[in-house]
Parts: structure tokens; sequence; C-alpha cells
């Protein structure tokens, strides 16, 4: 064990469970350069990230990777700060990887759609969203975004399945679906939404 390592380790948790962030950060970087390790990178990216310094944070999770390449939860978080840094094409890649790695991981679904997206690939974007929608079946903002990509790859049949079904549990959700696609169409399907739905 590498004392050093293990005390700069320390005081950062320390600093870190009572809120002192950028004293938190400082022992984190010393510790890692006394041993290089996968925790300490990740929770270098998760400062760096609420900090919404997100190229630095980048730079950490790929660190954590690179230590732990099975982690499939610091290859969603590697895609989900590449994505916030603007890099798509990087993003979809780590959330690529957490896929392969846990197929069942719907965040990961769901942040490949959203980078898809973001690319015009929208077809694909669809296939992603369809996953995460599958595994969260009540996750009314999933089921929207599928709905989108349906929308946006020109399938008006998909957009009114997935209406259908999202205005089973997410009124609200449906209705703005319905607005956003501007399905005139549809406008039959609106429903009156209660105060307290989200």
């Amino acid at each position: 064990m590498n004392f050093e390592q293990w005390r700069h380790s320390a005081r950062a948790w320390l600093f870190h469970f009572f809120g002192k962030e950028d004293l938190a950060y400082d022992e984190y970087v010393v510790a890692f350069r006394h041993a290089p390790s996968a925790p300490a990178a990740r929770s270098l990216g998760f400062i760096a990230a609420t900090r919404e310094r997100f190229p630095e944070s980048v730079s950490w999770f790929e660190k954590a990777v690179a230590l732990e390449p099975e982690d499939n939860d610091t290859w969603f978080n590697l895609g989900f700060v590449r994505d916030r840094a603007g890099q798509r094409t990087e993003a979809m890649a780590a959330f690529d990887e957490a896929i392969r790695l846990n197929p069942s991981h719907d965040r990961a679904w769901y942040g490949l759609g959203l980078a898809r997206a973001h690319l015009g690939q929208h077809a694909e974007a669809a296939a992603a969203f369809e996953h995460a929608a599958k595994l969260q079946p009540m996750n009314g903002e999933a089921w929207y975004h599928l709905g989108m990509a349906q929308h946006l790859a020109h399938n008006p049949d998909r957009v009114r399945k997935v209406i259908e079904h999202l205005r089973s549990f997410d009124p609200k959700r449906s209705n703005r679906l319905i607005r956003d696609t501007e399905r005139s169409d549809l406008a039959h399907l609106l429903q009156e939404e209660l105060p307290f739905s989200k």
C-alpha cells in the first residue's frame, strides 16, 4: 500500500463528504500522482463535471476507464461528459462500450440515443431510445425522445404508437409530443392534464 496515496485519498474523501469540493479535488490529484487509481480518477471526473468543466472531466474519466476498462458505469459517465463537452461521436463510442459491458444499462441506451439525435442520426437514435424505453417502460422522457426520433426519421405510424403508449401514463409528455410533431391528425388524443402531472 502506498501510504501517501492512502493519506491523500482519505483527506479527499473527508473534504468531499463535508462539501469542500475544491479541497477534495486538490487532494485527489495528489493521491492520483502518488498511485494512479480508477476511484481517484472517477472522483476527479465527477467533481470537474459538477463544476461544468467538461473537457477536464473527460480527461479524468478516460484515465479511469484505462485503469478499469471493464467498469460499465465509468464508461457511461465518460459518455455523459463527452456529450456535455460536445464530443458526440466520442460519446457514442463510450456509450457503446457501456452497453457492450451491460446490455441492460438503460441510461447508456438513452445517452446513446441523445448523442445520435444531436448528430442527426434519427433512425439510429430511435433504435437506441427503443431499448431505453423497453428497459424503463415508465420513463416518459425516453418515450418522448423515441417519438421525436421516429418523427424525424419519417415514421408516422411509429409516432402514433408511441403517443398511444405514452398517453396511458404520462399525458403531459404525450400532449407535448403531439404538439412538437405537429400531428394535427392526432389532436383527438390530447388529454386534459392534471395539475400535479409531471
